[in-house]
């Protein structure tokens, strides 16, 4: 299994009303290659499905989703599952999710 379908089957570890960072999704992977777990979730091919929209910021931010205007599809699908965003940050005391 390449790094990509790696990074694709943990982030579908993350519940609904939960989120991860870009960093602890490496870091469950063995690596410290933050961006390349961006990058492989930039190019995942079923959105929703695999849900890349649980991944935020260490700082709480949500970040990009699916190209322009993507960030307020993010914001949408999280507070759809139950995730409460203020400002375009997340309360990661109340919803983040640790491998």
């Amino acid at each position: 299994m390449d790094f990509r379908e790696q990074v694709l089957e943990m982030v579908q570890k993350v519940p609904k009303g939960k989120v991860t960072t870009y960093k602890l999704l490496a870091e469950a992977l063995g690596t410290r290659a933050y961006q390349a777990v961006g990058q492989a979730l930039r190019h995942n091919a079923h959105p929703i499905v695999v849900p890349c929209h649980r991944v935020i910021a260490s700082d709480g931010s949500i970040g990009g989703y699916a190209g322009k205007r993507g960030s307020r599809k993010k914001k949408e699908l999280l507070e759809a599952e139950g995730v409460a965003v203020q400002n375009r940050r997340i309360d990661l005391q109340r919803h983040l999710f640790r491998f």
